[in-house]
């Protein structure tokens, strides 16, 4: 079957839920699987839609309020491992395998990140599925934060 080109997805300052960096098996995933959900706002997601995505929505909280529109994304480390960067202050540490479990309780300023497709059929259906490309996430500092944050080559503030 021949596919259409389907771009890689760009988001800036993303909004993170359900967020299982570590895999943790739950009612809603299966042991291993490492995911996180990205909230789109309701143009995207219609033209995603169109593309064949596959876009869920959060019922409304509140009486008159639209369903929020999310994609589910794949973290894999398989055959194209994603980059991915946590930056705390001026410190940047790429999140390996094991190491990633750690945005599951973070305090997240802010994302950006690259979604690549993958385009799937299975007994006649199709779509494509979302994986990770790359990520930069912005830890929120605490108070000390500051104190403690210094270069390899500067001496030491204590």
């Amino acid at each position: 079957m021949a596919y259409k080109q389907t771009n890689n997805i760009m988001i800036e300052n993303a909004r993170l839920i359900f967020k299982n960096f570590s895999g943790e098996e739950s009612k809603f995933n299966r042991g291993g699987n490492k995911n996180f959900c990205v909230v789109l706002d309701p143009d995207t997601a219609r033209d995603l839609e169109d593309e064949g995505w596959n876009i869920k929505y959060l019922r409304p909280r509140e009486e008159g309020e639209e369903p929020t529109p999310y994609l589910q994304v794949t973290v894999a480390y398989g055959n194209i491992p994603p980059k991915v960067i946590m930056i705390a202050g001026r410190n940047k540490t790429p999140l390996d395998s094991f190491a990633i479990s750690t945005l599951d309780y973070a305090e997240i300023k802010n994302v950006d990140l690259i979604i690549r497709p993958y385009h799937w059929e299975v007994n006649g259906k199709q779509g494509i599925k979302a994986y990770l490309k790359t990520m930069y996430v912005e830890i929120e500092q605490d108070a000390f934060a500051s104190k403690y944050d210094f270069d390899e080559d500067e001496e030491v503030p204590f």
